[in-house]
């Protein structure tokens, strides 16, 4: 049998602390344990993001908020953990992180500017190739607290899933271009980094389809599925 991969989860909160990240935390390991491809260690804390500690992941999960409590040393090994070939996947608030590390938003792909719809709205699946959108109608709705972002465009990422602006009050958007992805990937020096901007609601990580969207998107990044 094959070792398992192993996924670090952190989900630190230096700023507004979601109430679906005890849940995320459950259905994360549950999803690792039932693929029987990876094993995770989720925690509240930021300890094990240094070097030594870092050598045992595979990848990183980060469902984080705000400037995290590590030094500017265990920023350095994590970002060139990743540039090397370790795994990212950052959920919802994972661009709500770190804006004063600039080379994790560049990582990431960009930073969370604002919130302005938190209703059901019509998404649109921009690549229905992709292991985490295969499985998903090319439109379809949902209830998320949709971001917007800034230090964000498509030309440095791949764009998987983005909002139909039509189903939105666009007068209180935030972006000239109203280019309001959701859902992205891209490399990061050796790296694969996934990005869902899904995850605000609690009861959204029940259903099926997210569950496979995640899932998908972190074996994706781990390079276990293409």
């Amino acid at each position: 049998m094959k070792d398992l991969k192993r996924l670090l989860m952190v989900t630190h909160s230096a700023g507004f602390k979601h109430d679906y990240l005890p849940t995320a935390r459950r259905v994360v390991s549950s999803l690792g344990e039932k693929s029987g491809l990876f094993e995770v260690v989720a925690t509240d804390e930021c300890d094990l993001l240094n070097r030594e500690d870092l050598k045992r992941f595979d990848a990183v999960l980060f469902a984080t908020t705000g400037e995290l409590p590590i030094t500017d040393e265990q920023k350095q090994d994590f970002i060139e953990a990743i540039r090397s070939g370790k795994a990212f996947i950052g959920v919802h608030n994972a661009t709500d992180t770190f804006y004063k590390f600039p080379e994790y938003g560049k990582m990431i792909g960009g930073y969370f500017m604002a919130h302005p719809w938190s209703q059901e709205v019509l998404v649109k699946v921009e690549d229905p190739t992709h292991p985490s959108t295969r499985h998903l109608p090319r439109s379809f709705w949902v209830k998320e607290e949709v971001y917007t972002f800034k230090n964000w465009s498509r030309e440095r990422t791949h764009v998987l899933i983005s909002l139909d602006n039509s189903s939105v009050d666009l007068s209180k958007g935030t972006r000239e271009d109203n280019d309001y992805a959701l859902c992205w990937c891209h490399n990061y020096g050796k790296a694969r980094v996934f990005y869902t901007g899904f995850g605000h609601y609690v009861e959204l990580w029940s259903e099926e389809w997210f569950q496979k969207h995640l899932l998908n998107g972190i074996l994706w990044a781990m390079r276990l599925i293409e």
